[in-house]
């Protein structure tokens, strides 16, 4: 049972390290998202704007994603995984997706591309399976609440 708990750790690095490299990556996009448009030839001044809005509220959505996962990383290690606390991660988690769908739907909206559609694609996706994966967790808190109450 141990190799499982090396996995559940490196796991949670991974999850801490983008969720900390993603702040970080926040805080400096306003500033950096010019240059990189100066270097990929990008001179309209209203992109610029807009792309920062986009990317800023995706990001936030996306960051708060893997906060929701550091939640869940905890219980997990903790050897107690199906708790009502998971449940109302999973949903959170949906809602953000769901979130991250909608900003790129617009995107959509006001310049298209394949790799923005894909993205609204596998977010939408996403928020569907977190909100299947929550429902089965409620499932499993209330088996082992009933096991636990169970003489």
């Amino acid at each position: 049972m141990e190799n499982p708990r090396v996995l559940h750790r490196v796991t949670k690095i991974l999850v801490d390290l983008m969720f900390y490299g993603g702040i970080v990556v926040l805080v400096i996009l306003p500033f950096a998202l010019p240059q990189v448009m100066a270097f990929l030839g990008v001179s309209v001044i209203q992109f610029r704007l807009a792309y920062t809005i986009i990317l800023l509220s995706a990001g936030l959505c996306a960051i708060y994603i893997v906060y929701q996962l550091k939640r869940m990383f905890k219980t997990l290690l903790g050897g107690n995984p199906f708790v009502m606390q998971n449940v109302s991660c999973l949903r959170k988690c949906a809602v953000a997706s769901a979130l991250i769908a909608a900003v790129f739907l617009i995107r959509l909206v006001l310049w298209f591309t394949i790799a923005a559609s894909l993205i609204v694609i596998i977010f939408a996706l996403m928020s569907l399976f977190c909100l299947t994966i929550k429902d089965l967790f409620k499932q499993a808190v209330a088996y082992k609440e009933d096991a636990d109450w169970t003489v």
